[in-house]
Protein backbone atom coordinates (compact mmCIF):
# COMPACT_ATOMS: atom_id res chain seq x y z
CA UNK A 1 0.00 0.00 0.00
CA UNK A 2 1.04 3.78 -0.82
CA UNK A 3 4.24 2.08 -3.50
CA UNK A 4 4.52 2.76 -7.22
CA UNK A 5 3.10 -0.32 -8.76
CA UNK A 6 3.10 -1.69 -12.46
CA UNK A 7 0.24 -4.03 -12.50
CA UNK A 8 -0.63 -6.47 -16.01
CA UNK A 9 -4.01 -8.06 -16.08
CA UNK A 10 -6.04 -9.73 -18.68
CA UNK A 11 -8.25 -7.01 -20.67
CA UNK A 12 -10.26 -8.76 -22.52
CA UNK A 13 -10.21 -12.03 -25.27
CA UNK A 14 -9.44 -12.01 -29.04
CA UNK A 15 -9.18 -14.72 -31.59
CA UNK A 16 -4.55 -14.39 -31.49
CA UNK A 17 -4.88 -14.62 -27.68
CA UNK A 18 -5.52 -12.90 -24.19
CA UNK A 19 -5.13 -9.17 -24.67
CA UNK A 20 -2.96 -7.70 -21.36
CA UNK A 21 -3.36 -4.13 -20.31
CA UNK A 22 -0.86 -2.72 -17.90
CA UNK A 23 -1.76 0.20 -15.69
CA UNK A 24 1.35 2.23 -13.36
CA UNK A 25 0.06 3.64 -10.45
CA UNK A 26 0.27 4.27 -6.52
CA UNK A 27 -1.85 0.98 -4.86
CA UNK A 28 -3.84 2.90 -2.60
CA UNK A 29 -6.50 -0.07 -1.49
CA UNK A 30 -6.94 -3.39 -2.19
CA UNK A 31 -10.40 -4.43 -0.67
CA UNK A 32 -13.20 -6.94 -1.39
CA UNK A 33 -10.83 -8.47 -4.59
CA UNK A 34 -10.71 -5.03 -6.51
CA UNK A 35 -7.46 -3.12 -6.67
CA UNK A 36 -7.09 0.52 -7.07
CA UNK A 37 -4.34 2.20 -8.63
CA UNK A 38 -3.76 5.93 -8.74
CA UNK A 39 -1.70 7.32 -11.75
CA UNK A 40 -0.05 10.05 -12.06
CA UNK A 41 -2.26 12.23 -13.70
CA UNK A 42 -4.72 11.49 -10.23
CA UNK A 43 -7.21 9.49 -12.24
CA UNK A 44 -7.74 5.96 -10.32
CA UNK A 45 -7.94 2.77 -12.41
CA UNK A 46 -10.17 -0.38 -10.70
CA UNK A 47 -8.40 -3.94 -11.59
CA UNK A 48 -10.59 -6.97 -10.02
CA UNK A 49 -8.25 -9.25 -8.35
CA UNK A 50 -9.17 -12.22 -10.77
CA UNK A 51 -7.59 -10.36 -13.69
CA UNK A 52 -4.29 -9.98 -12.41
CA UNK A 53 -1.47 -11.61 -14.07
CA UNK A 54 1.46 -10.21 -12.72
CA UNK A 55 2.44 -6.91 -10.44
CA UNK A 56 5.64 -5.71 -8.68
CA UNK A 57 6.89 -2.01 -6.87
CA UNK A 58 8.97 0.05 -9.63
CA UNK A 59 11.40 2.78 -7.97
CA UNK A 60 9.52 5.85 -7.90
CA UNK A 61 9.52 8.66 -10.80
CA UNK A 62 12.30 11.35 -10.18
CA UNK A 63 11.33 14.61 -8.38
CA UNK A 64 10.71 17.12 -10.83
CA UNK A 65 12.32 20.40 -8.92
CA UNK A 66 9.92 22.82 -11.33
CA UNK A 67 6.51 23.53 -10.16
CA UNK A 68 3.91 21.44 -10.87
CA UNK A 69 0.78 21.76 -13.20
CA UNK A 70 -2.25 20.51 -12.88
CA UNK A 71 -6.04 20.98 -13.83
CA UNK A 72 -9.11 21.75 -11.67
CA UNK A 73 -11.25 18.41 -11.63
CA UNK A 74 -7.24 16.75 -10.66
CA UNK A 75 -6.69 18.85 -7.68
CA UNK A 76 -10.25 18.37 -6.54
CA UNK A 77 -10.08 14.59 -6.67
CA UNK A 78 -6.88 14.18 -5.31
CA UNK A 79 -8.33 16.64 -2.04
CA UNK A 80 -11.33 14.62 -2.01
CA UNK A 81 -9.30 11.27 -1.08
CA UNK A 82 -7.27 13.35 1.56
CA UNK A 83 -10.10 14.13 3.34
CA UNK A 84 -12.22 10.97 3.17
CA UNK A 85 -16.21 11.16 4.14
CA UNK A 86 -18.07 8.25 6.06
CA UNK A 87 -20.60 7.80 3.91
CA UNK A 88 -20.67 9.22 -0.11
CA UNK A 89 -22.52 8.59 -2.83
CA UNK A 90 -22.75 9.69 -6.57
CA UNK A 91 -25.07 11.68 -8.40
CA UNK A 92 -23.82 11.44 -12.43
CA UNK A 93 -20.01 13.24 -11.82
CA UNK A 94 -20.79 14.66 -8.58
CA UNK A 95 -19.67 13.35 -5.31
CA UNK A 96 -22.26 13.43 -1.90
CA UNK A 97 -20.35 13.36 0.92
CA UNK A 98 -20.84 13.16 5.07
CA UNK A 99 -18.92 12.34 8.04
CA UNK A 100 -21.55 12.25 11.16
CA UNK A 101 -22.27 9.51 13.43
CA UNK A 102 -24.73 6.94 12.43
CA UNK A 103 -28.07 7.70 13.75
CA UNK A 104 -31.16 5.21 13.22
CA UNK A 105 -33.91 6.83 10.26
CA UNK A 106 -36.90 5.97 13.46
CA UNK A 107 -34.33 8.05 15.72
CA UNK A 108 -33.26 11.48 13.43
CA UNK A 109 -35.65 14.53 14.18
CA UNK A 110 -36.47 16.59 11.18
CA UNK A 111 -37.74 20.15 11.25
CA UNK A 112 -36.72 21.69 14.12
CA UNK A 113 -33.10 23.47 14.39
CA UNK A 114 -32.38 21.52 17.42
CA UNK A 115 -32.13 18.66 15.29
CA UNK A 116 -29.73 19.41 13.16
CA UNK A 117 -26.58 17.82 13.35
CA UNK A 118 -23.15 18.80 13.34
CA UNK A 119 -20.41 16.59 11.08
CA UNK A 120 -16.78 16.37 10.96
CA UNK A 121 -15.65 19.92 8.54
CA UNK A 122 -17.49 21.24 5.55
CA UNK A 123 -15.10 19.12 3.40
CA UNK A 124 -16.78 16.02 4.16
CA UNK A 125 -20.30 16.87 4.63
CA UNK A 126 -20.65 18.55 1.00
CA UNK A 127 -21.02 18.26 -2.14
CA UNK A 128 -18.37 17.97 -4.89
CA UNK A 129 -19.95 19.00 -8.25
CA UNK A 130 -17.70 18.34 -10.79
CA UNK A 131 -19.09 17.53 -14.73
CA UNK A 132 -22.06 16.53 -15.17
CA UNK A 133 -24.90 15.00 -12.33
CA UNK A 134 -26.74 13.81 -14.84
CA UNK A 135 -29.91 15.80 -13.99
CA UNK A 136 -31.48 19.07 -14.59
CA UNK A 137 -29.37 21.48 -12.40
CA UNK A 138 -32.47 22.28 -10.34
CA UNK A 139 -33.00 18.97 -9.77
CA UNK A 140 -29.69 17.74 -8.97
CA UNK A 141 -29.18 20.64 -6.35
CA UNK A 142 -32.79 19.43 -4.72
CA UNK A 143 -31.94 15.71 -4.97
CA UNK A 144 -28.25 17.62 -2.63
CA UNK A 145 -30.82 19.34 -0.25
CA UNK A 146 -32.45 16.00 0.47
CA UNK A 147 -29.88 13.83 1.10
CA UNK A 148 -28.73 16.11 3.18
CA UNK A 149 -31.37 17.00 5.04
CA UNK A 150 -32.32 13.13 5.42
CA UNK A 151 -29.04 13.06 7.57
CA UNK A 152 -29.82 15.97 9.81
CA UNK A 153 -27.52 18.14 8.09
CA UNK A 154 -27.52 21.70 5.91
CA UNK A 155 -26.62 20.56 2.24
CA UNK A 156 -22.90 22.57 1.13
CA UNK A 157 -21.91 22.37 -2.31
CA UNK A 158 -17.79 22.78 -2.44
CA UNK A 159 -17.29 24.87 -5.89
CA UNK A 160 -14.47 27.07 -7.11
CA UNK A 161 -13.20 30.64 -8.41
CA UNK A 162 -9.96 31.10 -10.85
CA UNK A 163 -10.17 27.15 -12.03
CA UNK A 164 -11.89 27.30 -14.63
CA UNK A 165 -15.09 28.44 -16.42
CA UNK A 166 -18.00 25.32 -15.67
CA UNK A 167 -17.21 26.38 -11.81
CA UNK A 168 -17.27 30.11 -11.96
CA UNK A 169 -20.52 29.12 -14.00
CA UNK A 170 -21.53 26.92 -11.22
CA UNK A 171 -20.92 29.47 -8.21
CA UNK A 172 -23.36 32.27 -10.31
CA UNK A 173 -26.35 29.96 -10.70
CA UNK A 174 -26.24 28.63 -6.78
CA UNK A 175 -26.14 32.33 -5.98
CA UNK A 176 -29.00 33.00 -8.32
CA UNK A 177 -30.64 30.67 -6.10
CA UNK A 178 -30.15 31.97 -2.75
CA UNK A 179 -26.86 29.93 -1.87
CA UNK A 180 -24.85 32.15 0.43
CA UNK A 181 -21.18 31.77 -0.10
CA UNK A 182 -19.68 31.20 3.57
CA UNK A 183 -16.37 29.96 3.65
CA UNK A 184 -13.48 31.01 1.04
CA UNK A 185 -9.65 29.48 0.96
CA UNK A 186 -7.02 28.85 -1.37
CA UNK A 187 -5.40 25.65 -2.62
CA UNK A 188 -1.80 26.18 -3.01
CA UNK A 189 0.94 23.98 -5.07
CA UNK A 190 4.42 23.85 -5.22
CA UNK A 191 7.35 21.37 -6.36
CA UNK A 192 7.96 18.62 -3.35
CA UNK A 193 11.68 18.19 -3.55
CA UNK A 194 12.66 22.00 -2.56
CA UNK A 195 10.26 21.68 0.68
CA UNK A 196 12.50 18.73 1.61
CA UNK A 197 15.40 20.14 1.31
CA UNK A 198 15.77 22.18 4.40
CA UNK A 199 17.78 20.99 7.22
CA UNK A 200 17.22 17.37 9.12
CA UNK A 201 14.43 18.27 11.74
CA UNK A 202 15.04 15.18 14.20
CA UNK A 203 13.02 15.77 16.36
CA UNK A 204 10.21 15.16 14.63
CA UNK A 205 8.02 11.73 14.94
CA UNK A 206 6.22 10.59 12.02
CA UNK A 207 3.25 7.54 12.69
CA UNK A 208 0.66 6.18 11.13
CA UNK A 209 -2.28 7.25 13.09
CA UNK A 210 -2.50 10.14 15.33
CA UNK A 211 -2.08 9.18 19.09
CA UNK A 212 -3.59 10.97 21.84
CA UNK A 213 -0.36 13.70 22.20
CA UNK A 214 -1.13 14.53 18.69
CA UNK A 215 -4.67 15.35 19.39
CA UNK A 216 -4.21 17.22 22.24
CA UNK A 217 -2.03 19.46 19.85
CA UNK A 218 -5.20 19.40 17.21
CA UNK A 219 -7.58 22.67 16.91
CA UNK A 220 -10.16 20.80 16.46
CA UNK A 221 -11.13 19.81 20.18
CA UNK A 222 -13.14 16.70 21.15
CA UNK A 223 -12.37 14.33 17.94
CA UNK A 224 -14.90 11.98 17.68
CA UNK A 225 -14.86 8.73 16.50
CA UNK A 226 -15.79 10.13 12.77
CA UNK A 227 -13.20 12.82 13.17
CA UNK A 228 -10.64 10.24 13.88
CA UNK A 229 -11.69 7.87 10.56
CA UNK A 230 -11.43 11.35 8.27
CA UNK A 231 -8.03 11.89 9.82
CA UNK A 232 -6.67 8.71 9.08
CA UNK A 233 -8.43 7.77 5.96
CA UNK A 234 -6.44 8.48 2.56
CA UNK A 235 -3.91 6.58 0.12
CA UNK A 236 -1.14 6.61 2.46
CA UNK A 237 -1.39 8.99 5.66
CA UNK A 238 1.44 10.35 7.87
CA UNK A 239 1.18 12.20 11.59
CA UNK A 240 4.15 14.79 12.37
CA UNK A 241 4.62 15.27 16.11
CA UNK A 242 7.01 17.58 17.58
CA UNK A 243 7.46 16.58 21.19
CA UNK A 244 6.75 18.89 23.83
CA UNK A 245 9.64 19.63 26.60
CA UNK A 246 8.35 17.60 29.48
CA UNK A 247 7.07 14.15 29.54
CA UNK A 248 3.49 13.77 28.93
CA UNK A 249 3.23 17.53 27.38
CA UNK A 250 1.32 18.69 24.75
CA UNK A 251 3.17 18.64 21.37
CA UNK A 252 5.20 21.28 20.22
CA UNK A 253 3.80 21.16 16.71
CA UNK A 254 1.68 18.81 14.75
CA UNK A 255 0.88 18.21 10.81
CA UNK A 256 -0.22 15.71 8.82
CA UNK A 257 0.32 14.50 5.37
CA UNK A 258 -1.32 12.37 2.71
CA UNK A 259 0.35 10.94 -0.24
CA UNK A 260 -1.38 10.37 -3.22
CA UNK A 261 0.47 9.37 -6.40
CA UNK A 262 2.63 12.25 -7.53
CA UNK A 263 0.56 14.70 -4.97
CA UNK A 264 1.60 15.06 -1.30
CA UNK A 265 -1.07 17.36 0.52
CA UNK A 266 -0.39 18.87 3.84
CA UNK A 267 -2.50 19.53 6.42
CA UNK A 268 -3.01 20.32 10.21
CA UNK A 269 0.27 22.07 10.68
CA UNK A 270 -0.28 23.72 14.34
CA UNK A 271 2.33 24.85 16.20
CA UNK A 272 2.03 26.00 20.38
CA UNK A 273 1.54 29.57 19.81
CA UNK A 274 4.42 30.48 22.53
CA UNK A 275 6.84 28.33 20.01
CA UNK A 276 5.83 29.76 16.96
CA UNK A 277 8.66 31.46 14.45
CA UNK A 278 11.26 28.91 15.81
CA UNK A 279 10.89 26.61 12.57
CA UNK A 280 8.97 23.93 13.99
CA UNK A 281 6.01 24.32 11.38
CA UNK A 282 9.28 24.02 9.02
CA UNK A 283 10.77 21.06 10.43
CA UNK A 284 6.98 19.41 10.27
CA UNK A 285 6.96 19.77 6.66
CA UNK A 286 10.26 18.89 5.84
CA UNK A 287 10.30 15.41 7.50
CA UNK A 288 6.92 14.87 5.84
CA UNK A 289 7.75 15.84 2.45
CA UNK A 290 10.81 13.69 2.47
CA UNK A 291 8.92 10.55 3.31
CA UNK A 292 6.47 11.48 0.76
CA UNK A 293 9.44 12.02 -1.78
CA UNK A 294 10.19 8.34 -0.32
CA UNK A 295 6.85 7.30 -1.45
CA UNK A 296 7.28 8.64 -5.20
CA UNK A 297 5.14 11.93 -4.36
CA UNK A 298 6.71 14.83 -6.51
CA UNK A 299 4.51 18.03 -6.59
CA UNK A 300 2.85 19.08 -3.02
CA UNK A 301 -0.47 20.87 -2.04
CA UNK A 302 -2.25 22.49 0.83
CA UNK A 303 -5.52 24.38 1.86
CA UNK A 304 -5.30 27.76 3.63
CA UNK A 305 -7.64 30.51 4.51
CA UNK A 306 -7.25 34.02 3.53
CA UNK A 307 -6.66 35.55 6.93
CA UNK A 308 -4.24 32.83 8.08
CA UNK A 309 -1.33 35.60 7.70
CA UNK A 310 1.11 33.54 9.39
CA UNK A 311 0.78 30.38 7.38
CA UNK A 312 0.29 32.14 4.03
CA UNK A 313 4.05 33.81 4.47
CA UNK A 314 5.39 30.62 5.41
CA UNK A 315 3.89 28.81 2.23
CA UNK A 316 5.61 31.52 0.27
CA UNK A 317 8.13 31.29 0.96
CA UNK A 318 8.07 27.35 0.33
CA UNK A 319 7.45 28.16 -3.08
CA UNK A 320 3.37 27.64 -2.74
CA UNK A 321 1.69 29.53 -5.31
CA UNK A 322 -2.27 30.11 -5.06
CA UNK A 323 -3.86 27.47 -7.89
CA UNK A 324 -7.29 28.48 -7.06
CA UNK A 325 -9.97 29.73 -4.21
CA UNK A 326 -12.45 27.47 -3.29
CA UNK A 327 -15.43 27.81 -1.84
CA UNK A 328 -18.41 26.34 0.36
CA UNK A 329 -22.15 27.44 -0.86
CA UNK A 330 -25.09 26.85 1.98
CA UNK A 331 -28.65 25.66 0.29
CA UNK A 332 -31.38 28.29 1.41
CA UNK A 333 -33.45 26.89 4.31
CA UNK A 334 -36.02 24.36 2.83
CA UNK A 335 -38.11 25.04 6.10
CA UNK A 336 -39.44 22.63 8.13
CA UNK A 337 -40.84 19.04 7.03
Amino acid sequence: MGKRVSVRRVSGEESAGRKFTDTVGVLTSWDDGVLLVTRRDGESVRIEESTLVAGKVVPAAPARRRGPSATYPELARVASRAWRPIEGERLGDWELRAAVEAVPREARPWGAAAGRRKGFTRRANSVLPLGDPGLPLDAALSHVQEWYAARGLPAYAQTATGAEGAQEVLCAELEARGWVREVSAELRIAALAPIGDAPDAPRVRLTREPDEAWLARYQRKGASEVALKVLSAGPSVWFATVPGDGAGDVPAAIGRCVVDGRWAGFAAVEVDPALRRQGLATDVMTALARRALDEGASAAWLQVEADNEGARALYDRMGFATHHAYHHYRAPDRGPR
